[in-house]
């Protein structure tokens, strides 16, 4: 999933300043499920941007709403039901959430209220870590499921560099080198022979460095 953390309040504060009528709106996506953009975090975040304001001498009016997604079109057609109520969204889904309000709402002020950090999972109650970089050319086939891309801090494809030690990253040694885990994996499956395979030179083109990615399926398409 998508990982988010809220941005600093101050900073929330300081971009709606201009504004009267705000409107903090949610996604039940990914957001919710790492605890940062969810209908509990809109409600918090709406008290504080009232609180922020009341300490400033303003008066503003926040409403609060959380749409099932804010990555479908058929879901931010919703947003229909606040007409007239806001001039600017503080949008806590993820960055893609924010561009889709921006493209669908071209006349609306919309801010972003998460910083979005990584696509990961849950490591154990309360923390999340990455494990995929999105790169658009999947290896996991080669390296027993562990992704080298996202999570060796040098993206190294043969083999871990010369720095790590006792099985720790050089980088940040809180952090386990990623190819020591993709070698022991590959030892315990019987796979271990796959390590003297060396990769070809890495395109890295469809990790989207020619603009903007775009997939389509033409049986979905109408």
């Amino acid at each position: 999933m998508i990982i988010a953390e809220r941005k600093p309040l101050a900073e929330i504060v300081e971009m709606t300043k201009p504004h009267e009528k705000i409107l903090v709106l949610g996604c039940h996506g990914c957001v919710t499920v790492c605890s940062a953009g969810g209908e509990r975090e809109v409600e918090m975040l709406a008290s504080l941007i009232r609180l922020g304001a009341k300490k400033d001498g303003r008066t503003v009016e926040v409403q609060e709403g959380t749409l099932t997604r804010q990555c479908d079109k058929e879901y931010i057609d919703s947003l229909d039901k606040w007409e007239g109520e806001y001039d600017a969204i503080v949008s806590m889904a993820c960055g893609v959430g924010v561009n889709f309000l921006a493209n669908l709402k071209p006349s609306t002020h919309v801010y972003p209220g998460v910083n979005t950090t990584c696509f990961g999972g849950s490591a154990e109650q309360g923390v999340w870590s990455e494990q995929c970089a999105g790169c658009g050319n999947c290896i996991l086939h080669l390296t027993g499921g562990l992704c080298p891309v996202a999570r060796c801090a040098k993206r190294l494809m043969n083999g871990p560099c010369g720095g790590s030690q006792g099985g720790r990253c050089e980088i940040n040694p809180e952090v386990d080198c990623i190819w020591q885990m993709i070698h022991d994996r590959l030892e315990r499956v019987g796979r271990k022979e796959q390590m003297l395979e060396v990769a070809p030179i890495r395109d890295w083109r469809p990790a989207g460095h020619g603009g903007p990615r775009k997939s389509t399926r033409d049986d979905l398409t109408v």
